[in-house]
Parts: C-alpha cells; sequence; structure tokens
C-alpha cells in the first residue's frame, strides 16, 4: 500500500469517471428537458448511439492516459479476476485494485445521484442503473448478455495485448467493443460489464435489480476467458505478456 497507493488511486479514479461522465452524458442524451435530447428526437438508439460515442473516446483517453498505462487501466474487478489468472498482477495489487474500484464507483455514484437527481429518475435514465430487460426470463437474458460482451471484451483485449501488431490498439479496441454493447446490448441489461460500476450506481440509488447478475456474469466470463486464453498460448507459443506491476508502466 505504502509503495503502490497512487496506482491504486488510478485505479478508483477511472470507474469514478465512467461513473460521472456517463451520468451526466445519460441526461444529456436522454432527458426531454436536455436541448441535445429534444434535437436528436425520441429515437432511443439515436441517444444510445450518442452516448456510446462519449464513453468510446472516455474510454480510450483513460486507457491512453499516462497514469492509465501505469497501472494498466483495469478499472473493473473482472478485468482484473483475468490478468490475475493469468499472472500480470500480483495477488496483493489486485486485492487492493478491486477494493479501490469499489470506492471509487461508490463515491462517484453517490455523487452524481446528488448533483443530478432532479433528472436521474427518469425512466430511460433511471439513476444510470444496469437493470435486467422486463419480462418473466428478464434476469436469465441479461446474465447471457453479460457473460457473452464479457467474454467477448476479455478475450479481443487479451489477444491484441499479447500482439506485437495490436498491443497499442488494445485501448481504441476497448472503447469501440463498450460502444457497439451500449448500442446493441444495453437494452437486454444495461451493459455493465463491471460490478463495480453497477454497485456504484445501485448503492446510491438503493435499486438493486438482479444486481447479482453483474457479478457473476462478468467475473464468470472474464475469469473463464482467461484461463482459456492461457491455454491457447500455450499451444500456440504466443509472446508472453510482462508481469503487470505497478511500478512498471503497462
Amino acid at each position: 500500500m505504502r509503495r503502490h497507493w497512487p496506482h491504486y488511486l488510478v485505479e478508483a479514479a477511472g470507474p469514478a469517471a465512467f461513473l460521472i461522465i456517463s451520468s451526466a452524458t445519460a441526461v444529456v442524451f436522454h432527458h426531454p428537458d436536455s436541448a441535445v435530447a429534444r434535437t436528436l428526437g425520441p429515437s432511443e438508439m439515436v441517444q444510445r448511439v450518442g452516448l456510446a460515442l462519449v464513453i468510446a473516446a472516455l474510454i480510450m483517453a483513460m486507457a491512453y492516459s499516462p497514469w492509465g498505462k501505469r497501472s494498466g487501466a483495469h478499472f473493473n474487478p473482472a478485468v482484473t479476476l483475468g490478468f490475475w489468472q493469468l499472472g500480470h498482477i500480483r495477488t496483493a495489487d489486485a486485492v487492493w485494485y478491486v477494493a479501490f474500484q469499489f470506492a471509487g464507483a461508490l463515491g462517484a455514484g453517490f455523487l452524481m445521484f446528488n448533483l443530478l437527481e432532479p433528472w436521474f429518475g427518469y425512466p430511460a435514465i433511471h439513476y444510470n442503473t444496469t437493470r435486467p430487460m422486463e419480462g418473466d426470463y428478464g434476469w436469465l437474458w441479461a446474465l447471457l448478455a453479460e457473460i457473452g460482451i464479457s467474454a467477448v471484451f476479455m478475450l479481443v483485449l487479451l489477444r491484441a495485448l499479447h500482439s506485437a501488431q495490436f498491443k497499442t490498439w488494445a485501448g481504441a479496441l476497448s472503447g469501440l467493443m463498450l460502444a457497439v454493447f451500449i448500442v446493441f446490448e444495453s437494452p437486454v441489461s444495461g451493459m455493465s460489464l463491471n460490478p463495480a460500476r453497477s454497485t456504484g450506481t445501485a448503492a446510491a440509488a438503493q435499486l438493486a435489480p438482479g444486481l447479482w447478475v453483474y457479478f457473476v456474469g462478468p467475473l464468470l466470463a472474464m475469469w473463464a476467458a482467461a484461463v482459456l486464453f492461457g491455454r491457447y498460448r500455450a499451444r500456440k507459443a504466443l509472446p508472453e505478456r510482462p508481469p503487470l506491476y505497478p511500478d512498471a508502466t503497462a
């Protein structure tokens, strides 16, 4: 903790920045009092595209920032679990990463709930919480969707990071994947990928519909993806990515 606390703060700042920007952007693109929402019209697809572009730009900026590069820009307990499984991060660092990720998400969740409360309850925004689609089996579809997008995200990210050709594109690919998921998958589960992100808004709003889905889906999928990728890498003799310790730039 004494040696690596600046890097843990970066991991707290990542989810916090995501929730701050995504909460404000959700109001701008979805609330009828917003001039932007009125200009775009009632199409939820168009509104989601606008939100997706902002989030993609944010993720890329954080991933390529000097601090993001130094900590590895996990910003997600499920990503940290996958990297820990592959031996890219020490156990103690992984524990602190996860603790600070949740702390950052919770702090930002309560901050934005209080700042945006007059607009946050609008149905299309719903306090920026992630929730399963309606219906008797909405939780099941949400769980399957979270497993699917989490597995794809982790596998693409790991393949890029272990490729000399695509390593520098990892941050851009992460942003683009999130943008696609927001546009096409969010109606099913709210597009979480991240248990810390879902916990932050759920705790602030005191609304946690199916919160377990956003723990089980991403954690299970990204851990399993890391296991499978480790076996694939061993068979294909892919170059080993140096272990990620907060002392060194990722």
